[in-house]
């Protein structure tokens, strides 16, 4: 019973972990846009962007992927089992990515705080589209639970990662012609 109620809040706390790092990109992608307004304009939303992102940052996202961490590893020591299955494997190959996209999301996050935009709002909505391939990959193997359906599902996340692309490129357009 104990179980059931430690993997309800892995998965919560994954939801939760994922909303912040999609929100949190937005917010980079406001933050270098808002550094780029003319003084009046910036010296208004610059605080309040950082403040959102701050915020966000450390009372949702950063809580969420230690809370993540810590019930996903309770959840594996009552599967174990898994370990010896190489969707497992995998499937924690991809956890670790998205470990690796939140530090260098902290890195920008701490950039942008004092006042740094190093990456374009362009490089940055690209980049809010890694952990959408990350959620996918990460959902389709804990889901079919087999290297072979996941070797389709990478293949069908090429193809989604091209129409995120495509999609940011007719969004971009769309907004120089406006």
């Amino acid at each position: 019973m104990v179980f059931e109620y430690v993997k309800a809040l892995h998965i919560i706390f994954v939801v939760t972990w994922f909303a912040g790092l999609f929100y949190v990109v937005r917010l980079f992608i406001y933050q270098t846009e808002a550094l780029e307004k003319p003084e009046e304009e910036k010296k208004i939303l610059v605080p309040h962007l950082n403040l959102m992102a701050r915020r966000l940052w450390f009372g949702i996202t950063w809580p969420s992927a230690i809370l993540t961490l810590i019930f996903g590893f309770w959840v594996l020591y009552h599967r174990w089992g898994y370990m010896q299955l190489g969707f497992m494997h995998a499937k924690l190959g991809f956890v670790l990515l998205l470990y690796v996209y939140h530090f260098i999301c902290q890195r920008q996050f701490s950039e942008l705080q004092r006042g740094i935009a190093k990456w374009s709002s362009n490089q940055l909505r690209i980049w809010n589209e890694g952990a959408t391939v990350l959620l996918f990959a990460i959902v389709f193997l804990i889901v079919l639970k087999s290297l072979i359906n996941t070797f389709w599902g990478i293949i069908g996340l090429l193809g989604l990662s091209a129409l995120l692309m495509l999609g940011i490129q007719l969004y971009k357009k769309s907004r120089a012609k406006s």
